[in-house]
């Protein structure tokens, strides 16, 4: 402790230095040609914090390390980086391709994304991926202009030279040679041809150097032993200075552009870590995936497209091309099993069978599929138990219940949302033996909108307490009253691991004519009570906070604000 303690005062006093000193644009001439690559990464924090997007696209420009990263995971309270510093950013990646200084081969922008028209201007993640297309697209064609600019350089060059020589004396030599030797030759023996011996020599070198990128291509095609679209890859990136990595947002909008930089070879390589689409067809996404390289894809979100159960059937077994692939979230994807319709069975076969290829899969989110009953078939066929498991609006049954509390993914869960989904006396049973057997491993769970009353509130208390591992807990949109609420809070003051709480506003906030049974809906649109004090609700759970000694259990009923990847 007392060592880390100096340690963090050095780094803050870093970061202070770093803010004062790109708070001056003007000044950068100054520091900049003489600063120690050790202070390039404290510096461009300070410029992205401070919004000093010429600092950002100055650092950037001439980067003395091979690897940039920008982005990640953001702590409480942290902004994603303005929208004018990431256009810098990437307006000086282009720039330094032909600034000596710069070092730069890997750009890693993963998880820089924000919400789109939040705090501070961010870029959200469909302008971050038109940009990036943008930035692609541009690079070649700026590499393609200053070939050409090369191109017209030598050609004058050789013209130069031409000129230089004697005409008359070369037309002499060649006349002689014809009438000595009855062919093109030279008094010495030298094949001349139009240019001479030199001109030989350089059409000699020009060959060799076809024959060897030709050999290289079938060695890499016939000898690597992998497959020959592998084999293109390999090719295509021994010519790339740069490879971009991010995650990508694209629709029907984005999807021509996105398609180019993918199919683009320059100096910029674009690289997916999670790919996102929305509102495109089962062919486009086919296309996209075909475009993106093998190694690197981490998940694919596909939302808001009418994929079925035959589409998605078709798209795993590209899925399984990827062999990093270890997320698969599908929302509102139109996924309706229904045993009436001619070809369901065999398509739901198929889905089942091509689950079966995922074998790095460890995140599966489905959400408003209409497959009730049919849990087991999808579950039941991946290879590696899953970590997270979302199943929000999906209308499970008891089945469906009783199926997941003893497949072989309840002892590994971390991630398990049932949101939405009605629980009652029958269900119950299923959920409690569910915790039980997800206790020693379950960290984050979200239980909103369940219809959970008192009573049903009461049954579960127990197994939520035996989880020991849960850092966070969702319960929002519940009809719970002040009672059952203040139960909950009894038990989470006792859980030591638990650290955020998102907690139902309680039945006597809101204005009377409420159901007996309100629906989350309902809970939703309901007006508060105005004659209530609201505050009264957050006083006295803070009090039994107080009183348990708990000062690091955060407690919230915003459910639009919370985030549970917040837990420090």
């Amino acid at each position: 402790m007392l060592e880390a303690r100096p340690a963090q005062m050095v780094l803050s006093l870093v970061s202070l230095c770093a803010r004062e000193v790109v708070s001056d644009h003007s000044s950068s001439p100054n520091w900049l040609r003489w600063v120690p690559r050790e202070l390039y990464r404290p510096l461009l924090e300070a410029s992205f914090a401070g919004c000093r997007p010429l600092t950002v696209g100055e650092l950037v420009q001439r980067w003395p390390e091979r690897t940039l990263r920008v982005g990640g995971r953001r702590r409480r309270g942290q902004t994603a980086p303005n929208r004018l510093c990431i256009q810098g950013l990437l307006l000086a990646v282009v720039r330094g391709l032909s600034d000596a200084r710069s070092l730069l081969h890997v750009l890693d922008l993963g998880g820089l994304q924000g919400d789109e028209g939040g705090m501070g201007d961010p870029m959200g993640g469909w302008s971050l991926t038109v940009a990036l297309c943008t930035m692609v697209v541009q690079a070649r064609a700026g590499t393609r202009r200053a070939q050409k600019k090369e191109g017209d350089r030598e050609r004058k060059r050789f013209s130069v030279l031409e000129r230089e020589r004697d005409p008359k004396r070369e037309r002499g030599l060649r006349k002689r040679g014809k009438e000595l030797n009855g062919d093109e030759t030279s008094s010495n023996g030298e094949r001349t041809g139009p240019s001479g011996p030199a001109g030989e020599e350089e059409l000699n070198t020009g060959v060799r150097r076809r024959m060897e990128i030709d050999r290289k291509r079938e060695t890499a095609v016939t000898g690597s032993g992998g497959s020959k679209k592998e084999a293109e890859e390999k090719e295509v990136d021994s010519d790339v200075l740069v490879h971009v990595r991010a995650d990508l947002f694209v629709n029907a909008r984005s999807w021509e552009r996105v398609r180019t930089a993918l199919s683009a070879s320059g100096p910029l390589k674009l690289q997916c870590r999670y790919l996102r689409v929305e509102e495109i067809s089962v062919s486009s996404i086919r296309t996209l995936l075909d475009l993106l390289p093998r190694t690197g894809l981490l998940g694919i979100d596909v939302r808001y497209s009418s994929l079925g159960v035959a589409g998605l059937a078709e798209l795993l077994p590209l899925l399984s091309n990827f062999p990093a692939l270890s997320s698969l979230r599908l929302h509102y994807c139109n996924l309706d099993f229904r045993r009436d319709l001619a070809g369901q069975e065999e398509a739901l076969r198929n889905l089942s069978q091509g689950l079966t290829h995922l074998r790095e899969l460890r995140r599966l989110s489905l959400t408003a599929l209409r497959l009730p009953g049919q849990l087991r078939v999808l579950l039941s066929s991946l290879p590696q138990p899953l970590e997270i498991l979302e199943l929000p609006y999906l209308s499970l049954s008891p089945a469906d219940l009783a199926y997941l509390s003893c497949s072989h993914h309840v002892s590994t869960l971390q991630q398990l949302d049932l949101s939405e989904n009605r629980l009652d006396e029958h269900t119950l049973p299923s959920v409690c033996r569910l915790l039980s057997q997800a206790s020693s491993s379950l960290q984050h769970l979200c239980l909103s909108g369940c219809g959970l009353t008192d009573g049903l509130l009461g049954l579960l208390l127990p197994s939520l307490g035996g989880c020991f591992a849960l850092k966070s807990l969702a319960l929002a949109l519940n009809p719970l009253s002040m009672a059952g609420l203040m139960d909950l809070m009894r038990m989470a003051v006792r859980m030591p691991s638990l650290r955020q709480l998102l907690y139902p506003t309680p039945l006597e906030d809101y204005q009377p004519g409420l159901p007996d049974l309100p629906s989350s809906a309902q809970l939703l649109d309901w007006p508060l009570d105005e004659s209530t004090d609201i505050s009264m609700t957050s006083c006295q759970l803070n009090r039994v906070l107080k009183d348990s000694g708990r000062s690091d259990l955060f407690l919230t009923c915003d459910l639009l604000n919370y985030d549970k990847d917040l837990v420090e």
